[in-house]
């Protein structure tokens, strides 16, 4: 408990100094005489004295109330709500055969590169509080797993539940990116991401990939893209499942935004640590703060206190 104003104390004793400087009021003498026989039959009420120093006490508590009320007793409350930060994140996920790869370590086991992507990735989503956070995955064809919501929890659900082959087994990169962009583009978010993770090559050529991140650009939209796997395209084009980080950094390029290199499960959290640096997240934020004010209930006892204090005095001079 806390005051706003602790300086406004200094009022306490303002009456008893007003009482001792001020000089007393003058009570007019009585204009009727009695005899003394005539006036030892008026004898004061015992009432009277009773009524004045309770009228006394009414006063003294209204003003101390009223000081107190003015000096704003608070209580600090801290809110664990997180305000809408009007960021929309879709991310595009490959689910192609070769996310079934099991050449990723976590936790001290081999495991595929989907099993790490669904761990870091859930971990992510689910630290966005306050962005309206939505999912796509692609393989042969891209469909909307999950529309943009603040339901981040639910979102992150859905990561946990992909599987391969619910997409097909292709790379369909700029269908997924495609897909992405147009499910961004109807909304009116004022900072739209879209994260693009795949760990091999497009295999639809149908769609220049990179024309599409240009046209994302144009819309507003920013594109980070994560390529995945331990083999690069251009140094190894004879690799087994070996990623096409070159288009993946030029899609990242034409979009405004950065691509990662991920070899490994520390690589995949550290992009999501950077992820987190480049699009800061409300819920890295302090927890919000405010007041609850007591005021009212003090200034409502020093009006009750002033009212009892008004009916005793009626009396007193009726």
């Amino acid at each position: 408990m806390t005051l706003a104003a602790p300086w406004l104390l200094i009022l306490l004793p303002l009456p008893l100094v007003l009482l001792r400087l001020l000089p007393p009021r003058r009570v007019g003498a009585g204009a009727l005489y009695l005899p003394p026989a005539i006036a030892a039959a008026f004898q004061t009420a015992e009432a009277a004295p009773v009524r004045r120093h309770a009228r006394l006490i009414a006063l003294g508590v209204a003003w101390i109330a009223l000081v107190a009320a003015l000096a704003g007793p608070r209580q600090e409350r801290v809110l664990d709500i997180v305000p809408a930060s009007g960021r929309d994140i879709l991310l595009a996920l490959d689910l192609s055969g070769s996310m079934e790869r099991e050449d990723f370590s976590m936790n001290g086991q081999t495991v595929s590169r989907l099993a790490a992507v669904q761990g870091v990735a859930a971990d992510f989503v689910r630290g966005r509080a306050g962005d309206r956070v939505g999912l796509v995955v692609f393989g042969d064809r891209a469909y909307v797993a999950a529309s943009p919501t603040h339901d981040v929890n639910s979102v992150a659900q859905v990561i946990d539940g992909l599987q391969i082959g619910v997409s097909g087994k292709a790379t369909a990169i700029a269908d997924g990116l495609g897909l992405a962009i147009r499910r961004l583009r109807e909304r009116d978010a004022r900072s739209r991401v879209i994260l693009l993770l795949s760990d091999g090559q497009d295999t639809t050529g149908m769609v220049d990939p990179v024309a599409a991140a240009q046209a994302a650009r144009n819309l507003g939209m920013r594109v980070y893209t994560i390529a995945l796997g331990p083999a690069d395209l251009a140094d190894d084009p004879k690799a087994r499942d070996a990623v096409d980080a070159e288009t993946l950094r030029r899609i990242a390029e034409a979009a405004g935004g950065e691509t990662f290199r991920v070899r490994t499960t520390d690589d995949l959290e550290a992009v999501t640590a950077a992820i987190d640096q480049l699009e800061p997240s409300l819920a890295a934020m302090p927890p919000v703060r405010t007041w609850r004010s007591y005021w009212p209930w003090l200034a409502a006892l020093a009006a009750l206190c002033l009212g009892v204090a008004m009916g005793l005095h009626a009396r007193e001079t009726a």
